[in-house]
């Protein structure tokens, strides 16, 4: 819960607090959702500190954001698992580390009776230097500046500052409290008060919103204490934070740090991350250094979130786990939860109970939620698909499906009021058309009225996992019905759609590919949307969650290949493998494909469908390190988790078809790599036998398992309970491994039997 980070002032990129640009930095919060887009997420009650006031007088110190901000020295940020520090350009160095629900800060000073501080800083003509005597504050404003209501009050003597606000979620409806709870040790107090904007006085000690008191206004607000000069030119700061009350703030903090020990606190979190990442060894050697880094850190930024809120939760009591920043799931199913429920399923056991819990107390089972908000839903209603990934890979401990179905049918089957913010919209039509009409009328909820291409296909894919449950639990007749629904991504196929675009002179031309997803209206008619709106290259920024268009942050080209439920049937009505193949090359090669959002994770792997897994790994290393590295600039778009997690399993050799127990396969990036299996003392091990550190050598050429001829382009999840040994050879250019039809992943046709409805059978794949 605790996460420790300098705030930066980075419009429209500090979502997670700090960025690595030449803005200025605001502070030190606490608390933050990290690598999420859009508008920035708590950094709450942030810590700034003075080295000293002009003339000795606090009142010329700056305390609000507007006028406090100040360069950090180049240079000096440095990161790892559970530490950061910073150097700013008034001489105080800033260091942290963090508990589950505490942060810790050492503040270092030069120890001069003077400290030197750039001209920019006190909004002097010229530099100055002002006498040693650190000031810290606190504000109770947030990243987004959202709050509404708080109050704060600093007790001098015992070095302590209180405070609560009332603050808004950064991409959904409602508001949150949250409590905090600052001690200070070091350095001897020599006086405190409070603030308001960019205005200090030493009394009264307190603000409050509700009561007697200094009125607190929007913005800038808190308390301060000034010290004399510590004698070993440090401070440190225990920040508890809480969500239910002020005193769990300070317990929290108590409990988990009473000694105040920087060095044994940072030891204690970065044995906490290498637990952790212990699931995973690699053989490093002939891997560039960058690489490693990049794995690692995709691996490190997949666990960070959701997080994990138990025994925080005002909202409602409950035994169950309760994990918050689902932020959001449309982004975290395809690869972030997969990756857990291998690396850490006692987590994702948990998140999956939360998930159950959120539907029981709330009503509907969320897409997107942070800070005990429900967050806006960007397609489907995906928790289905995370909901039945579970269950399909054992992750069963604790776990009450009786509910999980229940919660599940409720997503397809009843609109709430709202579906802007939970379940699924314009229900009537689906259930009787087979498609959400551009021009539908919808009298049972409200929401916004666009995606609905994206919005179908991924309502059809939740129906598919639907139905993989319902199979499972022993509903066979509700099995067969959301079958059946899977299959209504063919009444978005418009087979006599083309590609018509600008070329580079502005001449309207078309390409030779016909046949994609369209919008259609409720008389059945096909209304255009141009194929290629919303991708890198045409009308980019065209399509969010209450623009007009049909396709939600991608292209009509972009969603005519998410089918996972079918994809055999989708290379037929692409014009079979060949025709499929030089489709999807031209998706990757033309600019079309964004691999800084994730639906353009699967799209990477989709050549196993027409028997190409060779050009699947061709294109992951288009992709890596080119777009995916250790650089500044190496994340291709908004992390959200997922980033990392496409990369991690990249450099591992596999990657999940999210909701069906299938991992595609590559060759890895290391030489081996051993994954912890669930039964205890066992590992799955990927090796290439004869790795080529050059990669000219990318192609599987030959497999075996557990040293038995495999030939199939995919593996079950029973390699990663179980363990055993995967061992590939890889040569420079394109076998024939995978490439024949009972080696390709498996499909899940809906078959139609002529004038008497629907056949269907999901216990025998296509494969």
């Amino acid at each position: 819960m605790a996460k420790a980070v300098a705030d930066t002032q980075s419009p429209a990129e500090n979502a997670a607090g700090y960025v690595s640009d030449q803005n200025k930095v605001l502070g030190f919060s606490h608390m933050h959702d990290s690598g999420t887009g859009g508008n920035p997420s708590m950094g709450n009650f942030p810590l700034f500190v003075h080295p000293g006031c002009a003339e000795d007088a606090y009142e010329r110190c700056h305390y609000s954001t507007m006028f406090r901000a100040i360069h950090r020295v180049e240079g000096s940020a440095n990161a790892s698992a559970g530490y950061f520090r910073l150097n700013l350009t008034n001489h105080v160095q800033a260091e942290m580390t963090a508990t589950e629900h505490t942060a810790l800060y050492r503040f270092t000073f030069p120890g001069t009776d003077m400290v030197h501080v750039p001209d920019d800083y006190l909004g002097e003509e010229a530099s100055v230097s002002v006498p040693y005597s650190p000031l810290i504050l606190v504000d109770l404003i947030d990243l987004g500046n959202t709050r509404s209501i708080g109050g704060i009050q600093v007790y001098e003597d015992e070095m302590r500052i209180i405070g609560e606000g009332k603050y808004g979620p950064s991409f959904g409806i409602g508001s949150y409290g949250a409590f905090f709870c600052a001690d200070f040790r070091g350095a001897k107090p020599r006086r405190s008060g409070v603030f308001t904007s960019n205005k200090a006085m030493m009394h009264p000690k307190y603000l409050n919103s509700l009561q007697s008191g200094i009125s607190i206004p929007h913005g800038s607000a808190g308390a301060w204490l000034q010290f004399e000069p510590p004698e070993t030119n440090s401070i440190l700061a225990r920040v508890g934070v809480s969500f239910m009350s002020v005193d769990q703030a300070c317990q929290n903090a108590e409990r988990e740090i009473a000694d105040f020990d920087f060095e044994r606190v940072h030891h204690d979190a970065r044995a906490a991350w290498s637990e952790k990442l212990s699931a995973i060894q690699v053989d490093p050697v002939g891997v560039p250094e960058d690489m490693q880094t990049t794995f690692w850190s995709g691996l490190y930024r997949t666990l960070l979130s959701p997080q994990n809120y138990t025994n925080e939760n005002p909202l409602w009591n409950s035994s169950e786990p309760y994990y918050d920043s689902f932020y959001c799931i449309w982004d975290s199913f395809r690869a972030q939860h997969p990756l857990l429920t291998i690396v850490d399923p006692k987590a994702q056991t948990e998140m999956v109970r939360a998930l159950i819990d959120i539907y029981r107390h709330d009503g509907k089972l969320p897409d997107c939620r942070m800070s005990f908000c429900k967050g806006y839903t960007q397609g489907g209603s995906n928790a289905d698909v995370v909901i039945a990934d579970a269950f399909l890979k054992n992750i069963t401990e604790g776990i009450d499906w009786a509910t999980a179905y229940e919660a599940v049918v409720s997503d397809a089957e009843v609109e709430p009021k709202n579906w802007g913010t939970e379940g699924r919209g314009n229900l009537v039509s689906w259930h009787e058309l087979g498609f959400i009409p551009w021009n539908d009328q919808d009298n049972n909820g409200t929401g916004p009225s666009s995606r609905t291409i994206s919005r179908g296909v991924e309502y059809a894919y939740d129906d598919f996992c639907i139905s993989l449950l319902a199979a499972g639990l022993g509903h066979e007749s509700d099995a067969a019905k959301y079958h059946g629904r899977s299959a209504n991504w063919q009444n978005y196929w418009n087979a006599e759609q083309r590609d018509i675009y600008r070329d580079p002179l502005g001449e309207i031309v078309q390409s030779h590919f016909e046949g994609f997803m369209q919008p259609r209206l409720m008389n059945g008619s096909f209304r255009y949307q141009n194929t290629r709106s919303c991708s890198p290259i045409h009308q980019t920024h065209s399509c969010y969650y209450d623009t007009a268009l049909d396709t939600y942050e991608g292209s009509p080209w972009l969603y005519s290949f998410f089918v996972p439920q079918d994809m055999a049937a989708l290379v037929q009505v692409m014009g079979g493998r060949r025709a499929f193949v030089e489709r999807l090359t031209y998706f990757h090669e033309s600019g079309l494909s964004y691999m800084g959002n994730e639906q353009g994770f699967l799209p990477t792997y989709q050549f196993h469908y027409a028997g190409r897994p060779g050009l699947s790994s061709y294109w992951v290393h288009r992709y890596i390190p080119s777009q995916f590295n250790a650089s500044v600039n190496g994340i291709p778009g908004n992390d959200d988790c997922a980033m990392g997690a496409f990369s991690a399993f990249a450099y591992m050799g596999f990657f999940p078809v999210a909701g069906q127990d299938v991992y595609l396969l590559s060759p890895p990036l290391f030489r081996e790599v051993r994954i912890r299996a669930r039964t205890p003392g066992k590992w799955a091990i990927i090796r290439v036998t004869n790795f080529d550190p050059t990669y000219e050598k990318k192609y599987i050429n030959a497999a075996k398992l557990n040293g038995k001829t495999y030939t199939r382009s995919w593996i079950s999840h029973e390699f990663f309970m179980k363990g055993g040994l995967l061992e590939f050879q890889v040569g420079a250019t394109e076998g024939d491994w995978g490439t024949r039809e009972e080696d390709l992943p498996p499909s899940y046709p809906v078959r139609w039997a002529q004038g008497a409805g629907a056949v269907y059978d999901i216990t025998q794949p296509r494969v």
